[in-house]
């Protein structure tokens, strides 16, 4: 018996990265998988065939989670689709670092829009299915930096920290129907991203964590795996620091 057998989940942003990882586990797990992707087409269908040939069903839209009606169409489509909803994980996120002084109100509004403004936007469509159900998981990818914030990440910082109070909140809001609604916070995660940073950058923060390494999407996912699965039952309105250590 999988883990999530027969569970049906979405996942926001899930064409690179920890999104990827996050799809790829839940799948071997034996969920079905509905995802999204802003403008990767060609990494999210081939994500798409990679999953459906593990014997699940899954899928990949096109969609921007900072807008609300794209949310609202997404989840009624993926409903139409699958059936369903059990788990959804808010993983779509962007960065736009800079000092405050030298940050434009641009900058700072698309990083709270795509990055904070999606989830209530996501939450708030998926609630009425896992209310219907009287069960559901809900799961939203912070930041080690949403906990302790970071200089040049003001933008950023604030909206995983938003996402941490969110979390919390929609914990005891929605803890009596049996939705539970965790959060996540990675800590330096070595992904596509972090490729085009040079190798002397890289090893300095693999220096300062305890466990002297990057994480990887797979960390992520185990974590999310816990969240999503009926083996945390009992567990809401928590963060969990995935971050090798950083943090303690």
């Amino acid at each position: 018996m999988k883990l999530l057998d027969g569970k049906i989940a979405i996942i926001t942003g899930a064409s690179r990265g920890i999104g990827t990882g996050i799809a790829q586990v839940f799948a071997e797990q034996g969920a079905n998988v509905a995802f999204t992707y802003s403008s990767s087409e060609a990494p999210a269908l081939a994500l798409e065939k990679e999953l459906n040939a593990l014997g699940v069903k899954a899928k990949a839209y096109k969609s921007n989670a900072a807008s609300f009606e794209e949310s609202e169409k997404l989840v009624a489509q993926v409903l139409e689709d699958f059936g369903g909803i059990d788990i959804l994980v808010n993983n779509a996120g962007i960065t736009k670092d800079n000092l405050l002084m030298r940050m434009s109100e641009d900058d700072f509004d698309k990083v709270i829009e795509i990055n904070l403004k999606s989830v209530f936007n996501m939450t708030k469509a998926v609630q009425r299915t896992m209310l219907k159900q009287r069960k559901g998981s809900i799961i939203n990818m912070s930041s080690v930096v949403g906990v302790k914030g970071n200089a040049g990440q003001t933008n950023y910082a604030a909206s995983k920290a938003g996402m941490i109070g969110f979390t919390k909140s929609v914990a005891l809001e929605l803890g009596s129907r049996n939705i539970r609604c965790n959060a996540i916070a990675p800590g330096f995660i070595e992904t596509e991203m972090t490729e085009k940073l040079d190798e002397k950058t890289v090893q300095g923060w693999r220096d300062g964590i305890p466990l002297k390494r990057g994480g990887t999407p797979k960390d992520i996912a185990n974590a999310c795996l816990f969240f999503a699965s009926d083996l945390s039952d009992y567990v809401t309105g928590q963060v969990l620091n995935v971050d090798g250590g950083m943090l303690t």
